[in-house]
């Protein structure tokens, strides 16, 4: 963990690769998690949802399947909840909102892009061994909790802490192993949170913020730091002091494994950290088996592409087992770059081609096996018959590309520009329509470096011949702070720019 007053970072490391990166600054204004008392802007019956303005810029989305409803509302059967709601009859939401009401909402994702951030009704206060729902009648358990006997032992637990019409639990991953006492202190102290953030609805306008949910280093700790780690280590004094204060208070064995590092060295050079966030950001991925795995955002989706790159070993011989190899192994490294880059949404790759069905098979699996390990959720289905594994992440914040990169502002995101003997022609079609208006007499024509140097090297006689048709007096200027694919024309003694008048 590397902390410092402007920004925070959080870095994961399995077998010693950087697998997972979460970082934080106060301009992202981050609300994930985060409750508002919103008011409602517009109620859609066509999609069955509602814009609610929060306070942040764009209106939230708040879909009819996140509100809280009444068992006899919801027309199922059950003690509810988001997932086993989504499957059931719901009533119209414009039975239950309106243009103008105000609602307690949660984040549950990040405004992405033009879209603005998804909220729920159905509010969740996560503790380090519990998530309370006050909404929720359920007690669940983590999935990641395996083990029938100990899953019915937590259970038993939880429903016996928890008083009659007060919500529902959820036994998190990290309290596999937590005592009954240890469950109750926590549901009592979420209990009393959600009863003051209640209080402090009540006494606020709408839109407004009444909650905000943990800084990234202390939801990572209360969510993520367990004894399965081996250690962990923070460059900030003050933040260590932050984290032994929280760990002495739920788990003291953990505490020997906190370490504030001091060397000169920063702690994310010492272990390649700073280089691996580099990498994240290129769009080939090599492998060792001498393949790639190219790797395209979109608008719409991500697409992966993998590539065989040079035959090794016996592949000469048996090319299918070479592909096969590849695609294993690229398999491995998707699942490792879906997570490094925090990729969500709808994701297509396409693997090298293979003709046998079971190795097609192998290759799912093992996508599979390594998706296995990321906390968010995803989902590969079969091959298609084009050959492509289609899959779901689970997106609740910006990428890590998103986040820390911006529109390039010279091709316009499309990693593109015109090359110096396109832009000289778009000159020549520009200088056409200057002339025709007859509102000009000498223009001189600015570009970058490189396209003068195309024109004085490839075209020398293009003045000459552009003065003759057009009859403009023209002058070509150099000019290193303009775009490759830029160029100005500029009128007269005064050298006005006219360039938007003229060029199409």
């Amino acid at each position: 963990m590397s902390s410092n007053p402007r920004e925070s970072w959080v870095a994961l490391r399995e077998d010693n690769q950087l697998v997972e990166v979460m970082f934080d600054r106060p301009d992202q204004n981050r609300v994930l998690g985060d409750i508002f008392l919103g008011k409602v802007e517009a109620v859609l019956p066509g999609i069955q949802a509602a814009f609610v303005d929060i306070g942040t810029g764009k209106a939230g989305f708040l879909h009819v399947s996140d509100l809280v409803l009444d068992e006899d509302d919801d027309n199922g059967n059950g003690n509810g909840g988001r997932r086993g709601r989504r499957n059931r009859k719901l009533p119209p939401i414009q039975d239950h909102l309106r243009k103008g009401e105000e609602i307690l909402v949660q984040v549950t994702k990040e405004a992405i892009s033009t879209k603005g951030p998804r909220l729920t009704a159905e509010v969740s206060l996560p503790g380090r061994f519990l998530v309370y729902m006050p909404h929720s009648s359920r007690v669940g358990i983590s999935r990641k909790i395996e083990g029938r006997d100990q899953r019915s032992k937590l259970r038993k637990m939880a429903q016996e802490i928890l008083p009659k019409n007060s919500g529902g639990l959820i036994v998190r991953t990290v309290g596999e192993e937590v005592t009954k006492e240890k469950l109750e202190r926590e549901f009592q102290r979420l209990h009393e949170r959600w009863q003051s953030i209640k209080q402090t609805a009540s006494s606020q306008g709408a839109p407004a913020a009444v909650h905000r949910e943990a800084t990234l280093i202390s939801g990572v700790i209360r969510d993520l730091f367990s004894d399965k780690f081996e250690a962990l280590r923070v460059d900030s004094k003050k933040t260590y002091d932050e984290i032994t204060d929280y760990v002495r208070t739920v788990d003291e064995e953990l505490l020997d494994m906190v370490h504030l590092h001091n060397g000169p060295e920063p702690l994310f050079d010492k272990y390649g950290v700073e280089e691996e966030i580099q990498k994240a950001f290129r769009r080939q991925v090599p492998l060792k088996s001498g393949g790639s795995v190219v790797i395209e955002p979109t608008e719409a989706l991500v697409s992966i592409d993998v590539n065989t790159g040079r035959f090794t070993g016996k592949g000469k011989k048996d090319p299918e087992q070479t592909i096969l190899r590849t695609n294993l192994e690229a398999a491995r490294e998707i699942a490792k770059q879906l997570r490094l880059r925090d990729v969500g949404g709808i994701i297509v790759v396409d693997f090298i081609d293979m003709e046998s069905q079971e190795n097609r098979d192998k290759v799912l699996r093992e996508l599979r096996s390594h998706l296995g390990r990321d906390r968010a959720r995803t989902k590969a289905f079969e091959v298609s018959n084009l050959g492509l594994i289609e899959m779901t992440r689970q997106r609740v914040r910006p990428s890590i590309f998103n986040s820390l990169t911006a529109v390039c502002s010279s091709c316009g995101g499309i990693g593109r520009v015109y090359t110096p003997a396109t832009v000289v022609r778009q000159i020549e079609r520009t200088l056409k329509r200057a002339a025709a208006s007859k509102e000009e007499k000498s223009i001189v024509v600015r570009v970058h470096p490189e396209v003068a140097l195309r024109v004085i090297e490839e075209e020398p006689e293009l003045l000459k011949r552009l003065k003759g048709r057009t009859r403009l007096d023209l002058r070509l200027r150099d000019d290193p702070l303009m775009r490759l694919d830029e160029f100005r024309l500029l009128s007269g003694p005064a050298e006005t720019d006219v360039t938007e008048k003229y060029a199409a």
